[in-house]
């Protein structure tokens, strides 16, 4: 792995956290502090930290935080919820896309760390967060999000550059 390589691997995954972090603090300002978000804008900051930990010790310089004031809320929570489903899908597959180019074992385990929080928490928040909203008969599984590549459009957290689709 080049260091280039590894340094967009880095920016990309940086990018993303920091995408849903002002993503889910404009619903927040929107809606209040309402849950799932107000609880995992907090992981989303930890995530950023973590990745901007693994590029300090390597030496790579912490990019600008494109993101900062950007972030969108859709007009509805239940809107909000939705789309976080698909964010979080995507950020999945991003993960998916790549952990394999990267050597280093540190932050091997750093973004499969971030990846499983996605799936294994932030993922079924949202979808029960969805299903709250909508009276219990969401369907805020993969076929609501439109599965793994549906969305990107509207919610632009995956990122391109690594040969991804």
């Amino acid at each position: 792995m080049t260091d280039a390589a590894l340094t967009r691997i880095l920016h990309d995954a940086l990018e993303d956290e920091r995408k849903a972090e002002a993503t889910y603090g404009a619903v927040i300002e929107k809606f209040g502090p309402v849950r799932p978000f107000v609880r995992i804008i907090e992981a989303e900051r930890r995530h950023a930290a973590a990745v901007e930990r693994q590029m300090e010790r390597l030496g790579i310089p912490l990019p600008a935080n494109a993101w900062a004031d950007k972030g969108v809320a859709p007009a509805t929570l239940a809107q909000a919820c939705k789309e976080a489903i698909a964010a979080e899908i995507e950020n999945i597959a991003l993960y998916d896309c790549l952990l394999p180019g990267v050597s280093d074992p540190q932050v091997l385990k750093v973004l499969t760390d971030l990846q499983a929080a996605s799936r294994e928490r932030h993922l079924p928040a949202f979808r029960r967060c969805l299903e709250r909203e909508t009276g219990g008969g969401g369907r805020g599984g993969m076929g609501q999000a439109g599965g793994p590549h549906q969305g990107r459009g509207h919610t632009g957290r995956r990122q391109q550059g690594h040969g991804c689709p």
